[in-house]
């Protein structure tokens, strides 16, 4: 069988980069509530808070680690298997890249490093400043990132000649047409992904009747937080579709199935795409609501795929269900956080043992949310890389054979799934500790860790000797559990 190098380096990219988003997607939100830990325990001396930031520290630490090995390594693969598009567009996407690392990356290591080892060491002022330049770090970087996959999008700014995309105003390229609505979309997405991890963590812990106090204090917060960026998180989206719908209509038109141009068109709930055959099977829709949902118009018309060959249609069973899945569990969030607000106001929030195992769960759908809303956003735009200007057939790189291709992505697979084993297995490590001993204080000097993700196995080890030493606290917390 001949192998495609297309077709495996498309397979190889989507995985690093699947691989690859799930960590900064937590981290920016993560990193944003830890400097808001930082700040209400230097505005208030409350210990609880002190003990949530120091504890969410940690789990950063190791995310944050995780992110940075998996994604290093995507830049490689644009020389790699994407040569001709590498080459084609460094005017535009060299420099983007290295502002990312300028600014943002280098914010982000210099004071990452004073939030690890600094506390107690360093004023609390310092501290918390260094919190918020983490923070902050990780909202540039998303603002590079989103800046140059946006362009990718809705390439402006730019035009392609001799081979290579040239720059004629650095302004509209930058803040190309669906940049800000990508932009907003993301940074919602990773308050989303922070707020349901700390509120499963959290409703984990006070399960299991661990540092009741605290654990509250960071449900409440994030459950607060949900009930509002939730419901954004939905307007954002109808924003989104709508520049998408004017800017790459064959992305809409896949996303809603819809093959033929017309008007009222219905909202599929459930359908079977057959592109072969250019139609569906098993339709189950609502009358006339796609038409209203994408041109706030009953009769609104709506484009369909056979405006364009079938070779330049994108995947549509792809495209179609993972953006059910992705709306479907963008309603879900909604839902969690309204049943929420239901049993504060009953006083039921802390003690509803079947809502807090649903929290748990729900720490997952973040995740899932944000990678098949990545499927809708990178395959809905195939076969283009550059949207309406370079394919992807054009952008590989001509001297790569199939066996490459694969020998390179069966090592990506083992190498990553070695670095998400063993990140996991810290993570666990972190979690299982939870926040006792914390207190806001590290250990003595003596005790310091030298690197960040050996903070996880001094604390476990200190937490493993006590229990040994104290059997009787020992079976008081196994009763509890």
């Amino acid at each position: 069988m001949e192998l495609d190098p297309l077709i495996l380096s498309r397979i190889q990219f989507a995985f690093v980069v699947s691989f690859h988003a799930i960590f900064p997607v937590f981290t920016i939100g993560l990193a944003s509530y830890i400097a808001l830990l930082e700040g209400l325990g230097y505005k208030t001396k409350n210990p609880v808070w002190i003990t949530l930031s120091a504890f969410w520290t940690k789990v950063f630490a190791v995310v944050f680690g995780m992110g940075v090995v998996s994604g290093i390594v995507m830049s490689f693969q644009f020389g790699t298997n994407w040569s001709n598009f590498a080459q084609a567009s460094a005017n535009f996407l060299g420099p983007i890249l290295s502002y990312e690392v300028l600014t943002a990356f280098f914010l982000e290591a210099a004071f990452l490093g004073v939030l690890l080892f600094g506390r107690d060491k360093v004023p609390p002022g310092a501290h918390l400043f260094s919190a918020i330049m983490v923070a902050i770090g990780t909202l540039i970087s998303t603002f590079w990132i989103l800046s140059a996959n946006s362009w990718m999008q809705t390439p402006a700014g730019t035009e392609f000649r001799d081979g290579a995309f040239h720059i004629l105003s650095w302004g509209e390229a930058i803040f190309n047409p669906s940049f800000k609505f990508r932009l907003m979309h993301m940074v919602l997405a990773s308050f989303l992904t922070g707020s349901f991890v700390v509120a499963g963590v959290s409703a984990w812990y006070l399960l299991k009747g661990r540092e009741v106090e605290a654990n509250k204090k960071a449900l409440s917060m994030c459950l607060w937080l949900l009930l509002f960026i939730a419901p954004a998180q939905a307007v954002v989206g109808d924003f989104h579709g709508l520049n998408t719908l004017e800017h790459q209509p064959m992305k809409v038109a896949a996303m809603e199935g819809h093959w033929e141009t017309s008007t009222n068109v219905p909202l599929l709930l459930f359908a079977i795409p057959d592109q072969e055959n250019q139609t569906n099977h098993f339709e189950i829709g609502i009358p006339s609501l796609a038409s209203l949902i994408l041109t706030h118009d009953f009769d609104g018309e709506i484009l369909g795929l056979n405006e364009v060959p079938v070779e330049e249609q994108p995947p549509v069973a792809i495209v179609f269900w993972s953006f059910r899945v992705m709306v479907g569990l963008g309603m879900l969030m909604i839902l969690v956080a309204i049943t929420g607000l239901v049993l504060r106001k009953d006083g039921r929030l802390y003690k509803t043992r079947w809502y807090l195992q649903g929290l748990r769960a729900m720490s997952i759908a973040p995740f899932l949310a944000v990678l098949t809303g990545w499927f809708v956003t990178e395959t809905g735009r195939a076969p283009w890389l550059v949207y309406g200007m370079m394919t992807q057939a054009e952008s590989v790189t001509p001297s790569l054979t199939g066996g490459m291709a694969l020998f390179t992505l069966i090592g990506y697979v083992l190498v990553y799934a070695s670095i998400f084993s063993a990140g996991l297995y810290y993570l666990m490590r972190v979690l299982y500790v939870g926040l006792e001993g914390d207190g806001g204080h590290t250990e003595d000097e003596a005790d310091r860790p030298a690197r960040p993700l050996s903070a996880a196995h001094v604390q476990f080890e200190y937490d493993s000797e006590e229990k040994s030493a104290n059997p009787a606290k020992t079976a008081n917390e196994g009763g509890q559990q």
